[in-house]
This record gives C-alpha cells, structure tokens and sequence, in this order.
C-alpha cells in the first residue's frame, strides 16, 4: 500500500528529523543561488502554521516564496510568491485546501487580478519547493519506499538507491529519490540532519540545486 505524504506525516512522527529553524543556501547550475530559510511555527488567520521562505535568484530573475504549511502533514496552506523578472514583476498568490483537494492560483499585475489556475483532484496538492525538505520527515526509509504525489500533475516518488555524493557542502551518504514519470531527482542525507543535499530537474530545464551550507536559526 502506497501512502499519499499527508497521510503518512499525520500517522507517524518524524524518527530522525528535529524539527528546527534554519537557513540552507544552495548554489543553482549553472548559474544562480537559493536560500531557504524555516521560520518555526507562527500564527497565520486564526491557526498554527510551519512557515518558510525561499529565495531563488538568478540573471535576470528573482522570486521569494514566502510558505504557509501545516504542521501536522506539511502539506501547504497558502504562497506568495514576489517574482522580479526582466520582463516584467508580478505577484502570485497559491492558495491550498488539502482538505477539499484544491488549488488556486491567483495573478497580480499593474494593479489587476487574474486567475491563472483553478485545479481540483482527489488527493491533496503538494508544493515543489516543500517536497524535499517533507521527505526528511519520514520516519522509516529503505530502498524501495514510495509514495504519490500531487503538484497537480501526479507521481510516484522512490528511494530508489542509497548513495555517497558529493556536493559544495561536503561529501555525504545519501538516499537517493527519483520520481515516476521522470521529473526530478532528490537526494537526502542518510543521518540524523536529513539535509537536501541535491536537487535536480529531469524534466527539460536542466538545473540542480546543491547544498552549500546549512546554519541554524535562533
């Protein structure tokens, strides 16, 4: 039986990753920087909410997530998303019912309101930039772990191998995520810290995202 992520973070609690606020850097190739950082829990319209921002920014383009969760599933609330590009900025708005399965995506530009996305399936939506740091939470790993998810295209997620790599941060033991139909590849750190170590598209842009450092945050 293969768990959606939501379901299986609200059943069993994470072994090995403490929750905890930090700040990762993460050099982009070719070219480019990310920073995440976790905030920790805050109040956000009346609940408790996980939130996390992060920062992509590369020639010519630059966008801040800024990323409400719940803390039970990590499934995602709401984004704002400030995106400053040579063509034009504009600001989006994501909004998240994992209870009602829905998506929503909402444009803002030179004072107007556009919907660029309304989407409705049968299992909650997830949010890419989330999906990484959500697999450090799972209790129990092994070769052959997989699970389904939604963004809203769907896949099937893997570990498909445990791996040494090497990224700026280091050389590590890693376990290695690949996704059905191929679209991404996710590498984790197999020890306590769970550290996203790499993060690499498949699906035709071509960029990774490597770990450079990780600081915690007071």
């Amino acid at each position: 039986m293969i768990l959606p992520l939501g379901i299986l973070f609200a059943e069993a609690p994470a072994a090995h990753y403490g929750k905890s606020k930090e700040k990762i850097t993460f050099a982009i190739s070719p070219m480019g920087i990310a920073e995440y950082n976790d905030f920790g829990r805050v109040e956000f319209e009346g609940r408790q909410t996980d939130l996390v921002t992060f920062r992509t920014q590369v020639i010519g383009f630059d966008d801040t997530e800024t990323i409400y969760s719940d803390p039970q599933t990590f499934l995602p609330l709401r984004v704002e998303r400030d995106i400053r590009a040579l063509t034009g900025n504009e600001k989006l708005t994501e909004y998240y019912d994992p209870g009602k399965c829905t998506l929503e995506i909402v444009k803002f530009k030179d004072g107007r309101e556009s919907k660029v996305l309304s989407f409705s399936g049968d299992s909650p939506v997830h949010n890419a930039i989330l999906l990484p740091f959500s697999l450090r939470k799972v209790p129990e790993l092994h070769i052959g772990w997989k699970t389904d998810i939604c963004l809203p295209n769907k896949f099937e997620v893997r570990l498909a191998s445990i791996e040494k790599i090497e990224v700026p941060a280091g050389r590590f033991l890693a376990y290695h995520f690949t996704s059905s139909p191929p679209q991404f590849e996710i590498w984790i750190s197999a020890d306590d810290m769970r550290l996203p170590l790499k993060i690499k598209d498949t699906g035709g842009l071509g960029y990774s995202l490597l770990i450079k450092e990780r600081e915690a945050l007071p």
